[in-house]
């Protein structure tokens, strides 16, 4: 498995040959080699290969035209190859959804009317005559990126209400897994209290509000991704409190899927911002400011997503405020608002910090 990982990271070129080194051994330079990797590809920098390092670097090394694609339900492509697939398609105005690096139904789709207006047999797989008239063609879509373009218009038609949306709400901790436990406090009950807090404010809203999970259950990242798209949810708030073995980091921090200009999701980092600024305005928490991540479950969702980690546990100030009723009442406010203007129209969105629940009612109109 080492010999693989150095392997791939030769061919990568985050790591160089060096013959006098054992290819099983994970040497101080594999470490800083998987570090590097991981800090382009949107991963936790841990310097240690799990399993979402392993899917990235095995992902990495395809190039299109490498290998054959098409669409496996059970076992659906994923590496760098679809993601430039997805790319070069939505280059070319077709609509494959946000790129992911993920051969799904979507792309499949739009990979067979690429192949219909261009005179190619429609067979939805990915050969020599797909990759030649894929390299051959320009760019059609002009002003940004057409996926970009699409999730912008598709947050803006869904209206400014409140009422009616679909969000689902997904603590990171349940059941036996209690996640970090540090000055008196457990993660589980920390993030479960402030998103029962966010379903009831959302539920007072008009919104169809789920959780991905109950107290006594922890379901897998691939689980909770499935079950936001089963129900064609419009957003996902995932919530989290942090941790480390030192007690001095702390603050807020929030995360959307993506990793630098390659992949992203335009409404996951315009909310992560909207959910950072209110919950730093509102409380006292350090700005630790958003960050894009290819985590799996930012990477599966179909919806805008994003992960907000609210102070750490391990420091002795953040968890003082995270065990106060009130502040965790604040928070579910904050991510109530942030919500909120994530659908306002930009002549309606008032100023961070403003916008409170009595604004926020069925029916009511947003105070500006």
């Amino acid at each position: 498995m080492i010999a693989q990982i150095r392997r791939w990271l030769i061919e990568l070129g985050h790591l160089t040959e060096d013959a006098d080194e054992a290819a099983a051994a994970y040497t101080r330079a594999v470490e800083e080699a998987v570090r590097a990797f991981q800090q382009q590809r949107g991963l936790d920098v841990t310097g240690e290969v799990g399993p979402e390092t392993f899917r990235e670097l095995e992902g990495a090394r395809w190039r299109l035209g490498g290998r054959a694609l098409h669409h496996h339900v059970s076992h659906p492509y994923v590496g760098d190859d679809v993601l430039a697939l997805q790319q070069r398609l939505a280059e070319l105005g077709f609509d494959v959804g946000r790129p992911d690096g993920i051969f799904g139904s979507r792309t499949e789709s739009a990979l067979r009317d690429f192949q219909r207006n261009y005179g190619l047999a429609p067979d939805g797989t990915v050969g020599p005559d797909t990759v030649r008239s894929l390299r051959q063609l320009s760019r059609s879509v002009r002003g940004g990126r057409s996926y970009e373009l699409r999730e912008a218009e598709a947050l803006r038609h869904r209206g400014p209400r409140l009422s009616g949306k679909k969000i689902v709400i997904d603590p990171a901790a349940g059941g036996e897994v209690v996640g970090w436990d540090a000055n008196g406090l457990l993660e589980r009950d920390v993030v479960g209290d402030i998103a029962r807090r966010l379903e009831g404010r959302l539920a007072a809203a008009g919104v169809d509000a789920f959780l991905t999970h109950g107290p006594d259950q922890c379901p897998t990242a691939a689980e909770r991704a499935e079950l936001a798209n089963d129900t064609a949810a419009d957003l996902l708030l995932s919530l989290h409190v942090d941790g480390d073995v030192s007690p001095r980091p702390n603050g807020v921090a929030t995360f959307y899927y993506g990793s630098g200009p390659a992949r992203g999701s335009v409404g996951g980092e315009r909310l992560a911002g909207l959910v950072q600024r209110e919950l730093v305005s509102r409380t006292d928490f350090t700005d630790c400011r958003t960050h894009p991540r290819t985590w799996e479950l930012l990477r599966l969702t179909r919806m805008t997503a994003v992960q907000v980690d609210i102070g750490y546990l391990t420091n002795g100030g953040d968890a003082r405020r995270l065990a106060q009723p009130d502040l965790r009442d604040t928070i579910a406010e904050a991510l109530h608002a942030a919500v909120q203007r994530l659908f306002l129209p930009d002549d309606q969105d008032p100023a961070t910090g403003i916008l409170y629940l009595s604004a926020l009612r069925a029916g009511a109109e947003p105070l500006h």
